[in-house]
């Protein structure tokens, strides 16, 4: 089980605890994409493999078929790289195809997950009231943080500074001694 897979899994169990038609639908709409995305996986590995196997019969055809006796006509040799020809060019458009329909599949399911994630903490909040540590990560306060901590980086260098000096000093001192 992949991480997506695993967060889609444990948001899926957040929502359990409301029981609205918005978790209904969303959570039908998650099960129907995650349907959708394997269905759409196993699409790209046939069509890789398929380009696979196209490859390997065009390689066969050039390598064998070229230097075969004239048993076989000219005509059928011909014939057979063709077929190889277009059932890999088939494939490697269709393979472009499932890809892109993979990544519009991916990003849905990336949206009903952030709507599950909205849901989740609006049932979470009505159970359990707004956390307090939310002010810290505000996005005003983020910036005072920021600031803070570049004042303490400031504050650290001038310090290595000094520290620079002052064992400079001695070294002084202690040569003049």
């Amino acid at each position: 089980m992949t991480e997506h897979q695993k967060e889609t899994a444990f948001l899926r169990q957040c929502i359990l605890y409301d029981d609205t038609g918005e978790r209904h639908q969303l959570e039908a709409s998650i099960t129907q994409l995650e349907r959708n995305e394997r269905c759409v996986r196993r699409a790209v590995y046939l069509m890789t493999l398929l380009v696979a196997l196209a490859m390997a019969g065009l390689c066969y055809s050039a390598v064998c078929l070229s230097g075969y006796p004239q048993d076989m006509t000219q005509l059928m040799a011909q014939f057979i790289s063709k077929v190889f020809c277009a059932l890999g060019l088939g494939s490697l458009i269709c393979l472009l195809a499932f890809v892109g329909l993979g990544v519009v599949h991916r990003n849905k399911l990336d949206q009903r997950r952030q709507e599950c994630r909205r849901l989740a903490t609006r049932v979470m909040e009505s159970r359990l009231g707004k956390p307090r540590g939310l002010t810290e990560t505000a996005p005003g306060n983020l910036a005072q943080r920021v600031g803070g901590v570049k004042r303490m980086e400031d504050d650290r260098n001038q310090i290595d500074q000094l520290t620079a000096n002052d064992q400079f000093s001695r070294e002084n001192l202690t040569a003049n001694n």
